[in-house]
């Protein structure tokens, strides 16, 4: 873990009344891909389900914002995603398909339900795009971006179900995540996403990422 990370996890653990470490792992029975809508579904209509969501996710506002947005270089923003899309990922981090130091621990110490909770708590959040910078490189990611992205992530990269929203996304976690896809060296195994970045010229990333943080 990098001491960008440590540094708020030292200080969240420390807030909690009993530590990380010492906190009883809830054994909950998997959910099947097949759940994930469903349960997204009926938690939403629930009206405590935004202050459980907000209760599941304290130890992650030290990265990713109280809102969703991150407050970290290079992490990414969880506000305004879709609940469904936030959910695989969280299981994903719960059962090994994605893999982080401290996120899958964390996520294996939540209950079924505080992580439904969680994903619908971010999705209702609002993203906050950054103020616009350089508009020329605004503009030419604009182009590139509609051209290359639009057709999986959407013309206003608002994302789905299975696709993340880009749309308002931190500019230092994007143009870091398209390098990796294009160098190969992304921690997830994605192919589309390698196919695509891999064509992308190295100008392009970054006026990707400027366009897509200027995004609501």
């Amino acid at each position: 873990m990098s001491k960008q990370r440590i540094a708020p996890l030292v200080l969240a653990l420390s807030l909690t009344v009993t530590p990380l470490s010492a906190a009883p792992v809830k054994q909950t029975t998997p959910m099947t891909a097949e759940e994930y809508e469903p349960r997204i579904q009926q938690a939403t209509a629930n009206p405590k389900t935004l202050a459980a969501g907000k209760r599941a996710a304290f130890l992650c506002l030290y990265c990713h914002g109280e809102d969703g947005n991150s407050v970290q270089e290079n992490i990414p923003n969880l506000a305004g995603q879709n609940p469904v899309y936030l959910l695989t990922q969280i299981e994903k981090f719960g059962d090994g398909r994605r893999t982080d130091a401290f996120m899958s621990g964390l996520i294996k110490s939540l209950s079924n339900e505080d992580r439904v909770s969680m994903a619908v708590y971010y999705a209702a959040m609002r993203p906050i795009p950054s103020k616009t910078g350089d508009e020329r490189l605004v503009a030419a990611g604009k182009k590139r971006y509609l051209t290359t992205c639009s057709g999986c992530h959407g013309p206003k990269a608002t994302g789905s179900k299975t696709v993340a929203r880009l749309a308002g996304q931190r500019a230092s976690y994007l143009t870091e995540a398209l390098a990796n896809y294009r160098a190969s060296k992304s921690p997830r195994t994605d192919p589309v996403m390698t196919l695509v970045a891999r064509k992308l010229a190295p100008e392009d990333i970054p006026a990707i990422a400027a366009y897509l943080s200027t995004l609501k």
